[in-house]
């Protein structure tokens, strides 16, 4: 298919604990048309062991899928797809080897995002798939397989979110693991629940909501058995006692006749309904709307604004600077002047601008955000706020990237300290690194005036920096700069020339 046609196209891959999911979409004029949609009940949280490794069975399931998902978005390119991972990939961080085959089985990158950024992308999900009235808050919630979203919201805008560590297959495990029933173990499922909910309890009914709205698959299968079974048309707190009498009634999950159960829901419903009926109770919800968009629309529409140039990310990174009270001036310059040895070089490190170019900028904004902290080792405290901030927008991986750019922009290069800079595939990184070191080390004297720019040239492990004639005689301490960096940077086995 020609890429003037395939750029058309849009797809959102969620890797969740229960299921993968995949949808693919045609925009046109700013809106999304909705072409194909996929479900495969991968159950990857029920393969997790004690050490946060999945087994044999998980892994190939999992991989099966994503081969699957992969022939539909082969044509694609990456630019135009996201894949994220959630709970389960959260918890399995000593399992890299996995996420590597993963990517591979799906022919592009596999984000994993944190539990904030997931309720964000789920609130954007369902804020483009139900209207709401001016001023309307609305509070949205998601119930996954290893955790659960809880969002307060207005129009487009999350004012509070949340993602707690408890979700329908985890439910299931630990209180009905082997199948059985009983009111003894619903109500200890309940209370854990509860006992879960209780952190953000106050905070969200103080924001107050006039809509409760549910998203996802354990809330769209429980609407499904209380309409299927006649006790209510939607979620209601009365429908779900109907449920909770006749979970108890069956006894067994293998016992369960509800008309609207499907299949693959059967194990993990009894867990799924422990946490509905205990938000419920908790957070006063008399009914539950249930909406057609969550976590994978939410991610379209996120997709669809990078495309479109409105980066959630952009304003993430402004909000930080602004926060933490970063001279914006000083920061502009130091920006201007990496793009501008970073334009000059692209070519000769191989560098894409439409992969790259962005990081040095958002990198540049932030480079003195730990000075609020202390300018002692304040390159350090910044990467500190970059990598332990919500930062709405960036996945896991992208903001331990950002981390580690702020972090290496002076002193020590961090090479052995910071993942994301250690790979030796991160060679970009690195270069990325050494453009904002030296950007930062030529406006050490925060001049208001750029000085300036030398001429520059590169190849692979080497970088030759040329100024105009006498201007490091008439600039002693820049000299003296350049030779403690040439130094610091032989230490990664790369060399600085300079005259």
């Amino acid at each position: 298919m020609p890429e003037s046609a395939t750029s058309q196209f849009v797809a959102a891959v969620d890797l969740g604990s229960n299921s993968f999911h995949m949808i693919v979409a045609q925009r046109q004029d700013g809106r999304l048309q909705v072409l194909d949609r996929l479900r495969e009940p991968v159950r990857l949280a029920a393969g997790l062991n004690a050490e946060h490794r999945l087994d044999a069975a998980a892994r190939e399931r999992a991989l099966a899928c994503l081969e699957r998902f992969g022939q539909r978005l082969r044509e694609l390119p990456s630019a135009n797809v996201r894949a994220v991972g959630t709970n389960t990939l959260r918890r399995a961080n000593r399992d890299g080897a996995f996420l590597e085959e993963a990517q591979a089985a799906l022919g592009h990158p596999i984000e994993v995002i944190s539990g904030v950024e997931e309720a964000r992308l789920i609130y954007q999900g369902v804020a483009h798939g139900i209207a709401a009235d001016d001023g309307e808050q609305r509070l949205v919630m998601d119930i996954g397989g290893g955790s659960t979203e809880l969002i307060v919201g207005e129009g487009f805008r999350a004012l509070d979110l949340e993602s707690l560590y408890m979700g329908c297959v985890g439910m299931s495990r630990r209180f009905f693991d082997d199948g059985l029933i009983s009111k003894e173990r619903m109500r200890e499922a309940v209370l854990a629940a509860q006992l879960e909910l209780k952190t953000v309890r106050r905070r969200f009914r103080r924001l107050g909501w006039s809509k409760a709205i549910g998203a996802s698959g354990t809330i769209k299968a429980v609407r499904e058995i209380i309409r299927a079974e006649g006790w209510d048309d939607g979620i209601s707190a009365e429908g779900l006692k109907h449920l909770r009498k006749a979970l108890l009634a069956a006894g067994h999950v293998d016992a369960l006749r509800l008309a609207g159960l499907v299949e693959d829901r059967r194990q993990v419903l009894p867990g799924g309904v422990a946490i509905l009926l205990a938000a419920f109770e908790s957070l006063g919800i008399e009914r539950m709307l249930v909406s057609p968009g969550a976590l994978r629309e939410g991610l379209l529409y996120d997709l669809l604004g990078r495309i479109e140039h409105s980066d959630i990310r952009e304003a993430t990174v402004l909000a930080m600077a602004r926060r933490f009270q970063v001279d914006q001036a000083h920061a502009g310059r130091v920006e201007a002047l990496a793009l501008a040895l970073f334009d000059a070089l692209a070519g000769d490190w191989g560098l894409d601008p439409l992969q790259w170019r962005h990081w040095l900028h958002w990198a540049a904004q932030l480079h003195e955000v730990g000075l609020v902290v202390a300018h002692s080792q304040y390159h350090k405290h910044g990467a500190y706020l970059v990598a332990y901030s919500d930062m709405p927008g960036f996945s896991m991986s992208e903001q331990a990237l950002l981390a580690a750019l702020v972090r290496g922009h002076r002193r020590k290069f961090p090479r052995d300290e910071c993942p994301a800079l250690a790979d030796p595939r991160a060679e970009a990184p690195r270069r990325l690194c050494i453009l904002l070191r030296l950007a930062v080390l030529l406006l050490r004297g925060r001049p208001e005036d750029e000085p300036p720019r030398p001429r520059v040239r590169a190849e692979a492990g080497r970088l030759w920096l040329e100024f105009p004639p006498g201007y490091l005689d008439a600039h002693p301490l820049t000299r003296a700069d350049l030779k403690q960096e040439r130094k610091r940077l032989a230490g990664i086995d790369f060399r600085l020339d300079y005259r």
